[in-house]
């Protein structure tokens, strides 16, 4: 009795809610957009062409196995299976794809190469899809299933081919035939043991009598593969709309926080001549160096979303642009010569004559691929006094070269470790969250200006937190360089030429102090968090506790009596966090538990 509404209970809905427990923490509004847009579409689309399907008894449901509620013949449990095949398949997808920028695989194919063969290859061969079954003999009523299949996909492919044609051949494969094969060979499993009980069948005049194995009707594995490869199709073609919407301003100056289905389709008709592909290769640039360089950071940024998650990437672009080419110079006075070179940059992005020359002018002493990431700092929604003070910070780091000769270390007091926190961390907290104001989709709900002021406060104390475990962590890599950040007040012993040992000693004694301060810092501005715009909530908490989470570390080393200078392979470095464990950390952060004190 009822054995279709058993399928669901045992298979699909234990199946949907474990996808709904895991993905739950990491969705924002578009991706319930996302869920709810492909779901109406596959549910109208299928509709028809199942209840012709049942009408015309090519497919038969004994009615002991059904409730009995039905819409143009088609059982409820039926119209379930629509939802729930595209709900699993389409959190499949945003799953695996979060970590994707979708904006990076767009391209000016004028500029960068063409896919119009592969673009009119699909087209072609989804046209004879549907046109050569229409041709076929009627006379075979054997393959009348299969082509019914072929005939009503083919039209919906050739559309989401058109649509997304660029991202399915330029995204990794994992990305797109993972979420295709995964809930393929599922439903292919719950297919066979419905099949082999009877709870649904193909009748036999209407099917070719292949099996994929014992029970599988090659029409039913077919079904269910390009069903899924459909839903993916439509995912893309949803992602593709939106990161065309995202990527170009000059395109598409506003755009809501859940775009109209007409804006998105406005932006999927947009030529790919039109895409501006030196803005492309900039934020690949700047997304290559963040994967690069900061772990921890890149993992926050795939919670991030739309213009915020673009920006934000541009934003650390120049700072490890700068960071490289000022630390990585071969002397002070070439080092000195790349701050002067960014003082004019910012002093030329910051010009209310700013033009199209004086830029490249700017732009010149920089390598192209710097040039590619800073020409497009977003400065408009940026203060400038912050990006002044970050290259203060750079200008105390030279001080270090220049110890020898003055003997006055940059870092005398705690006062200077604190300034310098605030140069080179603090000013990126405060940058961060004027890109969350400026791009907070809820303004006019949004905070007060003193509210904003005080989560901004607090961001940058949160900053110099962030900095200190940065600190704590580098002791010894940056004494390889010549820097010691840690207060030559608090190093007695060091000054003494004390025995190595009990230098050591001292030296853990201020990396424990740091540390402290650190986490009493983190205790008491994390909740400040909790104040900022919902949709960047999350990915701000990952961020920052992506990073405490080096400091959590470094502290169990710490207790456990073990050196603080190796990574979490084992091999001699800086201290850092197992990839799995840093994955671990950011979905607990989003499902909303915090990190130990």
């Amino acid at each position: 009795m009822y054995d279709y509404a058993w399928v669901h209970v045992v298979y699909t809905i234990p199946l949907a809610l474990i996808l709904s427990v895991v993905l739950a923490p990491l969705l924002t509004r578009l991706d319930v957009y996302k869920i709810c847009f492909l779901t109406t579409v596959a549910f109208s689309y299928t509709l028809p062409w199942d209840s012709y399907l049942v009408r015309n008894r090519i497919w038969t449901y004994p009615s002991e196995a059904v409730f009995g509620p039905s819409l143009f013949s088609v059982p409820a449990e039926e119209l379930f299976f629509f939802v729930v095949q595209t709900y699993i398949t389409t959190c499949l997808h945003i799953l695996l794809n979060k970590p994707v920028l979708t904006a990076v695989h767009l391209r000016n194919e004028a500029v960068r190469g063409k896919f119009e063969p592969q673009k009119r290859l699909g087209q072609l061969f989804f046209i004879a899809c549907f046109v050569v079954p229409l041709l076929l003999p009627t006379n075979n009523h054997e393959g009348t299933y299969i082509k019914l299949i072929v005939v009503w996909v083919a039209p919906i492919y050739f559309m989401l081919w058109t649509f997304a044609y660029q991202l399915v051949l330029s995204l990794p494969l994992s990305k797109t035939l993972l979420p295709i094969t995964i809930p393929t060979l599922f439903l292919w499993i719950v297919d066979t043991l419905a099949l082999q009980r009877g709870t649904w069948s193909i009748e036999s005049g209407t099917k070719l009598g292949i099996h994929i194995w014992p029970h599988l009707e090659v029409e039913e594995a077919l079904f269910f593969l390009v069903t899924n490869c459909m839903i993916v199709l439509g995912s893309c073609a949803f992602d593709n709309a939106l990161a065309i919407l995202d990527a170009f301003p000059s395109i598409f100056p506003t755009v809501p926080g859940a775009p109209p289905p007409f804006l998105m389709l406005k932006s999927l008709f947009t030529s790919t001549s039109r895409y501006d592909q030196e803005r492309l290769d900039g934020l690949q640039n700047a997304l290559t160096v963040l994967a690069k360089k900061s772990r921890s950071f890149y993992l926050a940024s795939g919670v991030f979303n739309g213009r915020l998650r673009i920006d934000l990437i541009l934003l650390y672009g120049f700072c490890r642009v700068a960071d490289d080419l000022i630390d990585d110079a071969a002397s002070v006075t070439e080092a000195r010569t790349w701050i002067a070179h960014f003082t004019a940059f910012l002093n030329t992005m910051y010009s209310e004559k700013k033009d199209n020359a004086s830029l490249e002018k700017a732009l010149a002493p920089f390598p192209p691929k710097a040039q590619s990431i800073l020409r497009y700092l977003p400065v408009d929604k940026l203060p400038s006094k912050p990006l002044y003070a970050l290259l203060d910070g750079f200008r105390m780091d030279l001080q270090f070269s220049e110890e020898k000769s003055s003997g006055q270390p940059p870092v005398q007091t705690e006062q200077d470790l604190e300034h310098y926190a605030t140069c080179v961390a603090a000013t990126i907290g405060e940058l961060c969250l004027s890109l969350v104001y400026a791009h907070d989709p809820d303004k006019h709900i949004s905070l007060t200006t003193d509210k904003r002021e005080e989560c901004t406060e607090a961001g940058v104390r949160m900053g110099r937190v962030l900095q200190y475990i940065n600190i704590v962590r580098d002791v010894t890599t940056d004494a390889e360089t010549g820097r010691c950040y840690i207060p030559s007040e608090w190093l007695v012993k060091k000054k003494q030429n004390a025995p190595k040992v009990e230098q050591e000693e001292e030296i853990l004694a201020c990396r424990k102090r740091i540390l402290a301060t650190a986490f009493q810092g983190y205790t008491e501005n994390r909740d400040a968090i909790e104040e900022l715009p919902r949709y960047a909530r999350g990915g701000i908490r990952v961020a920052v506790e992506s990073y405490m989470e080096i400091g959590r570390v470094l502290r169990q080393r710490i207790h456990k009596g073990q050196p603080l200078d190796f990574a979490g392979g084992g091999k001699q470095g800086r201290a850092s966090v197992p990839k799995l464990r840093r994955v671990w950390v950011g979905w607990r952060t989003m499902a909303g538990r915090r990190g130990s004190c």
